[in-house]
């Protein structure tokens, strides 16, 4: 690593070896955000990616949004950027990955790294603003490069490969937990869908009455008729009620002579009907010749 802080390599390390080697050291600040760069290392590489993301920290101030803020969490093994309130690790630097660390001698808050993506192998910028701790956080992270490369020496290189190990084993973590939850999500949306695309218990296909293939209702004398809807989604016509005798325009009901007993009849008109029974009986004429109806002549 390029130590930009070895100006400060007068003063004595702020922390104890024991902090950085067996836990790690916190900080709060605001995260501009991270870019690639073509080289790992460099003041005016680190200066144009200080400017770059400024700028585009600036267009989205302007539309309301606000500079995310993160804890960082030091140690001799990298690191760590997390969500300060649900301590989520949203990104993982390596501390053998970093190749320059610097703070800004134009602006006392920002402070940057270079880290080597573990996943692309591009070189990444990541740029913090802290406006009391910049210098303070870049000292730290020179002060857990010293104690770790006094480490490697005294391992014989051996300690530099179990910290890739164990760095790979944390990254296949945080990938199998964002795969979990990737998963959990989409099990409640299958869910949710299922629950909707239940039918209700009344609407089940076992107590919809069998019909014909001309869609009728097979008679049956032990169950009474009950009407269905119609194809189109009508309500079914109200049951015949007793049949209504219709009246003419002067509102008498018509004559039926099917219907009608005798004394049904107007006065002349049985006069009338008395008379061809009579005649019925007599005889009829038909075309000049006569025949009699009477059985008791016996002739015709």
């Amino acid at each position: 690593m390029n130590r930009a802080f070895n100006r400060k390599k007068d003063k004595s390390w702020m922390h104890t070896p024991e902090a950085l080697a067996k836990h790690f050291i916190a900080y709060n600040a605001k995260f501009l955000g991270h870019t690639e760069v073509d080289q790992p290392k460099g003041t005016e590489i680190v200066r144009d990616a200080v400017r770059k993301l400024k700028f585009q920290r600036h267009i989205k101030k302007s539309e309301g949004q606000k500079t995310p803020k993160v804890e960082l969490q030091i140690s001799i093994y990298g690191v760590k950027i997390l969500d300060p309130k649900s301590k989520e690790v949203q990104h993982n630097c390596q501390l053998h990955r970093i190749s320059f660390c610097a703070d800004d001698k134009t602006d006392k808050r920002i402070f940057t790294f270079i880290c080597k993506d573990s996943e692309s192998n591009k070189h990444l910028c990541y740029v913090f603003d802290s406006e009391k701790c910049a210098e303070e956080i870049t000292l730290t992270i020179g002060q857990a490069f010293d104690l770790a490369y006094k480490k490697f020496l005294e391992s014989g290189g051996k300690d530099v490969e179990t910290r890739k190990q164990i760095g790979g084993l944390q990254k296949r973590i945080q990938d199998l937990e964002a795969e979990n939850s990737e998963l959990k999500k989409q099990l409640q949306v299958l869910e949710e869908q299922l629950m909707i695309a239940q039918v209700p218990p009344g609407n089940s296909m076992s107590s919809k009455t069998p019909t014909d293939i001309f869609d009728m209702v097979p008679f049956s004398p032990m169950t009474p008729l009950v009407p269905l809807p119609a194809s189109n989604g009508s309500a079914p016509p109200p049951p015949a009620g007793p049949m209504e005798i219709r009246k003419d325009l002067f509102g008498a009901e018509p004559f039926d002579p099917f219907t009608c007993g005798a004394a049904d009849f107007p006065p002349d008109i049985q006069s009338k009907l008395d008379e061809m029974q009579e005649g019925f009986k007599m005889g009829l004429t038909v075309e000049g010749t006569v025949f009699s109806l009477d059985p008791l002549e016996g002739r015709c």
